[in-house]
């Protein structure tokens, strides 16, 4: 039997599986940081720095008492470590066995973005094994000089190749950038390096999206990972037919979830809290699920010539009622103490506004202090009697 959601009901069931709305959890802080990434399955690592990193970004909107240092403080721990997802991440220590597919089959490949060079990896790794952890300044570049953007030293793109294998991990990071050690070196003892049977494999990748996301359909569950479509359609076939999943429809649109989930119909939502997000975070990351489950069209504009832009540089989605209703573009000044809203441009849907100016000025307040500011500027906002509110509240 196909269950019937209300676009409302779906979106409370991600949200609150999501837990981007949760009230701050107890016991110690680090812990509740180790809970929301393991419940996530995956922080995604992001270099860009106009305010908080992604990863800081994405555990501050979960965990309230959230500080910078508990990831590398849970790194050093052992309790998640870095690999890749759909990109760049850190990971639950718990799931490692599951990035080992990935890893043969990047041993497999000709390389990672590049070609390897298995003579410059032996040399390499014997480095590493003889004077332990290193980082690619470690290592002398035969053609210095000016480089593009993305562009490495031949022993970088040998140790990125390494770090993909799984033959070398990132110990911890010294600035923003990974120190490598052997992986015999870091992986504690007590994790499992068995390697998943493919179906074990397909399971995992369904079961751990829908405990974090409530709601998939199945291109999420393998999405990036075309090789796993078959075996995440039959595992998909085989959990319908045993009743670990639900089919429901959404209007005309049928999602899956896991039986227990629509047990957050019964849980209140914080309607009334507004969060900004990161443009990285878990909840919007899938563009396209975003459009059908809150019918908001988002693109992150950073990449784009600042011509083509029409929201800002980085603009965050705004979540407030349990919708996507705004695109807030920020930067923090840290060493002026100053946060400041470049541009506000609020959802054509949102039928007042100004009824978003207390949660806003209190979100905009507590996001100030996390990006280390102490004060906020206020510049276009598309809603004029709502902003000029706000600049008098923030003013005040």
């Amino acid at each position: 039997m196909t269950l019937s959601l209300s676009p409302a009901e779906a979106r409370k069931i991600v949200l609150l599986s999501q837990g981007v709305l949760s009230s701050s959890r107890k016991g110690r802080a680090i812990d509740a940081t180790l809970q929301a990434v393991e419940h996530l399955g995956y922080i995604q690592i992001d270099t860009i720095s106009v305010i908080a990193r992604a990863h800081h970004h994405t555990l501050w909107n979960r965990c309230q008492r959230y500080q910078p240092n508990h990831l590398e403080k849970l790194v050093a721990q052992r309790s998640v470590f870095e690999y890749w997802s759909h990109a760049a991440a850190y990971l639950p220590m718990r799931s490692y066995r599951f990035s080992l597919p990935r890893m043969q089959q990047e041993a497999r490949n000709t390389g990672h973005w590049h070609e390897k060079n298995p003579r410059l990896m032996r040399q390499v790794l014997k480095r590493i094994e003889a004077e332990g952890p290193l980082m690619a300044r470690d290592f002398a570049d035969p053609n210095p000089g000016n480089k593009a953007m993305w562009q490495w030293k031949p022993a970088k793109y040998a140790l990125e190749q390494l770090f993909m294998e799984g033959r070398i991990m990132a110990t911890r990071r010294q600035g923003f950038n990974k120190v490598y050690d052997l992986t015999e070196r870091v992986l504690p003892d007590t994790v499992d390096r068995s390697m998943p049977e493919q179906e074990e494999y397909a399971r995992f990748l369904v079961y751990s999206f829908l405990k974090a996301h409530g709601l998939g359909q199945l291109p999420e569950f393998y999405h990036l990972r075309k090789a796993m479509g078959p075996a995440v359609r039959q595992a998909v076939n085989d959990m319908l037919e045993q009743g670990e999943l639900l089919e429901v429809k959404v209007g005309k649109t049928t999602w899956l979830m896991l039986p227990g989930a629509a047990d957050c119909l019964r849980q209140s939502l914080a309607r009334a809290r507004l969060k900004l997000l990161s443009p990285f975070d878990n909840l919007v990351i899938l563009r396209k699920r975003i459009m059908q489950l809150f019918d908001f069209d988002y693109q992150i504009e950073c990449y784009l010539p600042a011509d083509k832009r029409r929201f800002g540089y980085f603009s965050l989605p705004v979540l407030w009622q349990g919708k996507l209703v705004a695109r807030a573009d920020c930067k923090a000044h840290r060493d002026q103490g100053v946060l400041e809203l470049r541009n506000l441009v609020v959802e054509a849907s949102v039928k007042n506004p100004q009824a978003m100016l207390d949660p806003l000025a209190a979100e905009l307040s507590a996001f100030a202090s996390f990006n280390q500011c102490n004060s906020i500027s206020v510049g276009q906002v598309s809603d004029k009697k709502l902003g000029r509110l706000l600049k008098q509240r923030v003013a005040d």
